[in-house]
This record gives C-alpha cells, sequence and structure tokens, in this order.
C-alpha cells in the first residue's frame, strides 16, 4: 500500500476519544468507521490505519461501525487495533481481520515476591528462563507428535492440565477457559501439523516476550480492584506474551490462498487482496472457523506450558514452592481472534486484529471471582517503558462489542528501528536503567527499541477516557527475554 497516495479524512468529533469517518468518504462503505484514540494519538496515526479501517466498512453483513483503537497501526488487511462484527448469516470471516499469529495473547500471574528480594536475582533468574524456555526462530519445545498436536488442537489449555503443566485453577483464569466449541483437527493440513508439532512451549520471535516485573510505588489506579487481584505495590509479577506460532500462522496462509478460490466461486470482489474472505456460513469458511479455533487452542496451551516453565525456574531460584510464592495466573487473554458473541440479542462473529475482549462486570464469560469489577485486559507495552492491567467495562460491551486496545502500537517498521537502533547499545542501556535483557539476536533486541512504540501510558489513558476499560495497575519491568 503506497501510504503516501492516501488522502487523510475528515474526522466527525464524537467526543475526546471517539472520531467518526462517514460512509460517504469511500464508495462501498456500509457503516461508518470510528478511531478510539485521544487526538495527540489520532494525528499521530499513519495514514494506512484509515485506509484500511474504511476497507473494512465494505464488507458484507458489518454491523455499526468499524472500529480501530488507539493502538491502531497499519497491518494485513485490517489495521491492527481493527475491530469488526458481522451478522452470521450474511457476514463474512476473514483471515485479514484475525492476524497470522492466531489468538497471540497476553499472560499475567503474580507471585508474593517482592521487589527488594528479587531484583538481586535477576540475572541468574532470567538467564535460567532463556535457558529452559526456547527462544527465537527455529527453536524445539516439548516433544509431543502429530496424535498429541491433534488433542492440543482440539482440546486447548485442558490438554495442559492432563499432563501436569496447568493447575485446577489455571483453567478458570483463562479467557473461554482455555477451550472453546468447533475446533476440528481433522480441518488441518499436514503442513500446519508439521510446523505445529515442534514449537509447544516456546516463546517465538518478534514482539513476544517474556517479563520480569513489579508494580511501582504509585502504579495502582485502582485499590478496590487491584485487592480483588490482591496485587500491592513493588509486587512481582510475570507477563507473557506469545501466540500459536507457525502452526497458526500456516493455517492463516493456507485458508488465504483457498480464500482466493472461494471468492472467485461466490463472485466477491474486495478493495484489497490481503483483506481476502469467505461467507461465514460457507462450507469454506466454516472449515477456516475450525482450523482457527485449532490455532487459538494451540495458543492457549503454548503460554499455559510457558506459565509451567517459569514456576520452575522461579522454585530453582528462590526457597519455596510454587504455590507458597503464590504464583497464581490473573488472567490469559488474546488479542487476534473471531469469536461468536451475542450484542443486543444477536449473535455475531465479532473480529479483533491487535484487539483484546473487554467485558463488563458480571458479564457470565468471565471468572466468577471477577464478576464484581470486571474481565482483567492485559495491555503490553515495550520493554523499557512497562505494562498495563485494566479491566472491561460495560460501555465496551454496549460500544465496541467488547473491545479495547491490545498493546501500545507500533510507530516505526522493524527494519527502521533497526537502522535507529544498535542491539549491543540497546542492551547496555536498558541495562543501566536497571533492566536486565536476553535475546536470541541483537538484530531481533534492536526491532523491539522502545522508541518503534506509541506512549503505552497515553494509549491505556485513551481507553480508560473512553470508558472502555478502566486501568487498574502498571508494571515496569525488570527482566526481559526477547526473541
Amino acid at each position: 500500500m503506497q501510504q503516501q497516495n492516501i488522502k487523510k479524512p475528515e474526522f466527525k468529533k464524537i467526543d475526546d476519544t471517539t472520531w467518526e469517518i462517514a460512509t460517504s468518504y469511500k464508495t462501498g462503505m456500509r457503516v461508518p468507521a470510528r478511531i478510539i484514540a485521544t487526538k495527540n494519538l489520532l494525528d499521530e496515526m499513519d495514514l494506512g490505519v484509515f485506509e484500511q479501517i474504511t476497507n473494512v466498512a465494505t464488507l458484507p453483513g458489518i454491523q455499526d461501525f468499524a472500529f480501530c483503537m488507539p493502538d491502531g497501526h497499519w497491518g494485513y488487511g485490517f489495521p491492527v487495533g481493527g475491530v469488526a462484527a458481522f451478522n452470521l448469516n450474511e457476514g463474512i470471516i476473514s483471515p485479514g481481520g484475525i492476524g497470522f499469529d492466531i489468538n497471540c495473547g497476553m499472560r499475567l500471574m503474580k507471585t508474593n515476591l517482592t521487589l527488594k528480594e528479587v531484583k538481586p536475582k535477576i540475572k541468574s533468574l532470567m538467564d535460567r528462563m532463556f535457558r529452559d524456555i526456547p527462544t527465537g526462530v527455529g527453536t524445539r519445545g516439548i516433544e509431543i507428535g502429530f496424535k498429541e498436536l491433534e488433542k492440543v488442537a482440539k482440546e486447548g489449555a485442558q490438554w495442559c492440565l492432563k499432563h501436569g503443566y496447568a493447575w485446577d485453577e489455571d483453567l478458570e483464569r483463562i479467557e473461554s477457559h482455555g477451550r472453546i466449541e468447533g475446533a476440528d483437527p481433522s480441518s488441518l493440513s499436514e503442513r500446519a501439523l508439521k510446523r505445529g508439532e515442534p514449537q509447544l512451549g516456546t516463546l517465538g520471535s518478534g514482539n513476544h516476550y517474556l517479563e520480569v516485573q513489579y508494580i511501582p510505588k504509585g502504579g495502582i489506579y485502582d485499590k478496590d480492584a487491584a485487592s480483588v487481584f490482591d496485587l500491592k505495590e513493588e509486587q512481582i509479577c510475570v507477563m507473557i506474551h506469545t501466540g500459536s506460532r507457525g502452526f497458526g500462522h500456516q493455517i492463516a496462509t493456507d485458508y488465504l490462498r483457498k480464500f482466493d478460490s472461494a471468492m472467485q466461486k461466490y463472485n466477491i470482489k474486495v478493495p484489497d487482496r490481503d483483506l481476502a474472505y469467505a461467507p461465514f456460513s460457507s462450507p469454506e469458511g466454516q472449515e477456516y472457523f475450525s482450523s482457527m479455533n485449532c490455532a487459538i487452542h494451540y495458543a492457549y496451551a503454548n503460554r499455559q506450558v510457558i506459565m509451567s516453565f517459569v514456576r520452575d525456574a522461579f522454585m530453582r531460584e528462590f526457597a519455596g514452592t510454587a504455590k507458597s510464592m503464590e504464583m497464581e495466573l490473573i488472567y490469559d487473554v488474546a488479542h487476534n481472534t473471531a469469536k461468536v458473541e451475542t450484542y443486543k440479542g444477536k449473535k455475531l462473529i465479532v473480529h479483533r486484529k491487535g484487539a483484546t475482549r473487554s467485558f463488563g462486570p458480571g458479564n457470565p464469560d468471565i471468572p466468577e471471582i471477577y464478576h464484581e469489577v470486571g474481565q482483567p485486559v492485559i495491555i503490553g507495552g515495550s520493554m523499557e517503558t512497562g505494562s498495563y492491567l485494566l479491566v472491561g467495562t460495560k460501555e465496551a460491551e454496549e460500544e465496541t462489542f467488547g473491545s479495547t486496545a491490545h498493546g501500545s502500537g507500533r510507530t516505526m517498521s522493524r527494519g527502521a528501528a533497526k537502522r535507529k537502533v544498535q542491539g549491543r547499545e540497546l542492551e547496555k542501556q536498558l541495562q543501566e536503567k536497571g533492566i536486565y535483557v536476553r535475546s536470541a539476536s541483537y538484530a531481533g533486541l534492536a526491532e523491539e527499541a522502545g522508541l518503534a512504540y506509541k506512549n503505552v501510558d497515553q494509549v491505556c489513558e485513551s481507553v480508560d477516557l473512553a470508558g472502555i476499560s478502566k486501568r487498574v495497575a502498571k508494571f515496569l519491568p525488570i527482566g526481559n527475554i526477547k526473541g
């Protein structure tokens, strides 16, 4: 996409964090597009965001609005940060509206350890986890074989419980309990199985990371909600960001090819080839939905296995068991999915591409222990700036199909970041800031420099002001493993 040829739209200001692009902006738009952001973040967005989200607004069966969150940036098909809901009968399903890394997501676990206890051992702890958790391109995880992989694809995180990688209470604190209906491994290609078989329990590369963090003084925004999560200042937590690895990537690749044929069959034309889709109710759409659900399961299981490795590493570095250190999962939330959900009495297929579910208090789809405060929302920043725990709101359910931001969002390509930053120098700078980093490559480290991302504080402030999620606590890094 040649972004320099894109005309910047005129925005109608709905409120301080909602900006609307009318259907008159582009031929074929069925609904307006809405950007959720402060004026400052809106002005900084690349033009590709507006081109892509208005393309999304042309798709059949779309409901109400096409949304982009404040972390939005140009992506494949949908912008990263894109949200759209479609009618099940006339609507569509699009791999470009979900992403190649299906169910890339965030997992947050707490401990009862403090910054004072962990900081002196952070180097040996991170070194141990870097040894124990396969990281980077081409690494191999636990050996499971193809038959067990099919069980993972069908059972999700429940497979981990059967094989000693999970506690019973972990499953209660995973989105959808780590398993959803409609995952059929028979829909998977041999290539997808071959790519997925060796990678369970691996962190991967790119922007994926494992981070040891603490809550700084003044980092609690909502004391009542923080008490529900048992969070306090200077407490140590661990955040894991990864997804379905090559397994999900291959599934997306397979179905983008299949949808090329399907679009000819159904006489479908799209404004951008990256928006290839099939009718959701079609055989092709249902087959992709089933395969995508298998990748969703794989990603839940992948993060669960990694968390079990984290528990083991802490037990070796500190006196006590994972139970005695209260190494409990707070929540695991997905941010690259399409899920069937009900809004205003209608069942819809909701695409979230680089966007997070944000259900409010009392929603039956969140753990009962969180009914009082709402679904945990985990928004990760760069390895230099910190991350946030927020909670979902009823307003999000009413206004944005229960959706909010997923991270800080890139402002610079990986190539541009590498031209500006040297990985070895960045490593030294981070150590001077008190952040010990291990990375599979210096080039990969440079790609993820903080200057390549938006300000996570501003992103979280935006969704808080918009009322679609509320800040609970901020976390700052002291140790990070990058792919």
